[in-house]
């Protein structure tokens, strides 16, 4: 049985090309080491990933294989952590990535309408990305707001209680 592409795996595109980082970089990345035990780098994966998405602007092969070898893991253990969070983007996303919680709580309260008025706003649908570049909308599980719905997430932002002229005015805002 061979494997199956996700939303995640089928935009990977795989080469043996190394990303280069500053040395400022370099130390950052060995300053979160020092934080796990000796013999459990591994542990220091996800902030690490937090780090490569930063300075590339998403987590590529060439990004997965420095880590691979920084951390001294095979490739497969950092892209099996990588493709398992949403937090991590699989291929390159807009300058204000929208991300709009669909679960129970935001969909009674009105995320459908408001998904609906960003992306017609937009011109996109979720998953896409806006052709200037701008803007990216994806669906995301619980961003832990339910007492605040409908809400979404821009960069690390959370924006809450939305309706559409709550939406209309953070669009307008982002430059």
């Amino acid at each position: 049985m061979g494997s199956v592409a996700t939303d995640y795996t089928n935009q990977i595109e795989y080469s043996d090309e190394i990303a280069e980082f500053s040395p400022e970089v370099v130390e950052e990345m060995k300053s979160h080491l020092t934080k796990y035990p000796e013999g459990r780098q591994r542990s220091a994966l996800i902030p690490l990933l937090f780090v490569i998405q930063r300075e590339r602007g998403w987590i590529d092969n060439p990004g997965v294989n420095f880590l691979a070898r920084f951390l001294d893991l095979e490739v497969s253990d950092v892209w099996e952590t990588a493709t398992f969070y949403t937090m991590f983007n699989m291929r390159p996303i807009g300058k204000h990535h929208i991300q709009i919680c669909k679960t129970l709580s935001c969909n009674i309260m009105g995320e459908p309408e408001i998904t609906d008025h960003i992306c017609s706003k937009l011109g996109i649908e979720p998953g896409g990305t806006t052709e200037d570049g701008k803007f990216t909308v994806t669906m995301v599980e619980c961003l832990g707001s339910c007492g605040t719905a409908p809400m979404l997430q821009v960069g690390f932002d959370f924006h809450e209680n939305l309706d559409r002229e709550k939406v209309d005015e953070l669009l307008d805002s982002l430059d």
